[in-house]
């Protein structure tokens, strides 16, 4: 199916949510072999959120709705479906996307979750986007939520300085006449690379058991140069195609909002795509990386800051474990 439909799709509302929790890097370095110099000029990591103890991804993806549908004008039992992106889910089953449905009451809604890692919330955005404009849905919740510092193993200092917890949200819904619309989507996925970036345990390969359980095998496990090259390439190969298929140039880009995963790697893609810095988005440098949630914590934030108006061409682009990639250009 062509991305041109007579129903077009927008971006209703946007929302976020940020554990009250921050961790600096000079708190990290009292128990961590590393320093506030060292992190922040390898990524341009300064803080990052963590969730209470009592704090599940769940909580924090339904807050982050909850305000993305208070921006949407929309009630939760309007909502028809909720997709959540992450790799740090409740409970392996059911989904987290169902505790979110609770958590809102959004009882007419079908839910689901997708793992895509970082590029899950931009997966999410294409799958919705087709639904509705099919005609299946007339609106859709997005969600990308992360709960990352259950998951790091903080004696790892390459790792554990990276990854920080959060949510963020978006509705999308069908577009009527002069509003905004999702132009072009693209994503893609190299299960060769499976081994640069993972959870090694956990799951029905390698069940943790009390033999293992002492192995970190259930944390994020990462061949960061390697990751830095294919998430260069395959950003800039997304973010073009969706620029070529939105009929856009560099100069009609009023903003774009990359994966906070890197600085390097945001700057990388900057003078790829020949779009000057301050038409970058960052806001790596309070959160870190938030996998799933990070593009989306941005788009909310950058939304809300007016780094955009209506009518704008804006250009999200992604990276993640898989590996996977994915991009969107949108008319705001």
């Amino acid at each position: 199916m062509s991305e041109a439909s007579a129903i077009e799709v927008c971006i209703a509302g946007t929302g976020s949510y940020l554990p009250e929790k921050i961790l600096t890097n000079e708190e990290l370095s009292t128990f961590v072999d590393t320093t506030d110099e060292w992190i922040f000029t390898r990524t341009g990591i300064k803080e990052r959120r963590i969730a209470a103890e009592g704090e599940f991804t769940s909580h924090m993806a339904s807050k982050a709705a909850e305000r993305a549908l208070e921006q949407a004008g929309l009630a939760a039992e309007e909502i028809e479906l909720i997709i959540v992106a992450t790799i740090t889910p409740d409970t392996l089953t059911p989904a987290t996307a169902c505790y979110v449905q609770q958590k809102l009451g959004a009882n007419k809604a079908v839910a689901f979750d997708i793992s895509a890692a970082c590029s899950g919330f931009l997966y999410a955005m294409k799958i919705s986007k087709r639904m509705i404009s099919s005609g299946a849905f007339k609106n859709a919740l997005i969600i990308g939520a992360e709960k990352l510092s259950a998951f790091v193993n903080w004696e790892d200092r390459a790792t554990c300085v990276l990854f920080g917890d959060g949510a963020g949200a978006a509705v999308l819904r069908a577009a009527g006449p002069g509003e905004g619309a999702i132009l072009a989507t693209e994503m893609g996925t190299d299960g060769n690379l499976t081994h640069l970036l993972n959870i090694p345990g956990g799951g029905s390969a390698c069940p943790i058991t009390i033999n293992n359980a002492g192995d970190h095998l259930a944390s994020l496990s990462m061949l960061g140069k390697e990751v830095f090259k294919h998430a260069v390439n395959r950003m800039k190969e997304a973010a073009e195609k969706v620029i070529a298929r939105a009929g856009l140039e560099p100069e009609d880009i009023a903003c774009v909002i990359p994966h906070q995963a890197n600085l390097r790697i945001i700057d990388a893609i900057a003078d790829r795509l020949a779009v000057p810095n301050d038409r970058v988005f960052v806001n790596l440098h309070k959160y870190g990386n938030t996998s799933a949630a990070a593009v989306a914590i941005a788009l909310d934030e950058a939304n809300r800051e007016g780094k955009f108006k209506r009518g704008d061409k804006i250009v999200l682009v992604v990276f993640g474990a898989g590996l996977t990639w994915a991009a969107a250009a949108v008319r705001w």
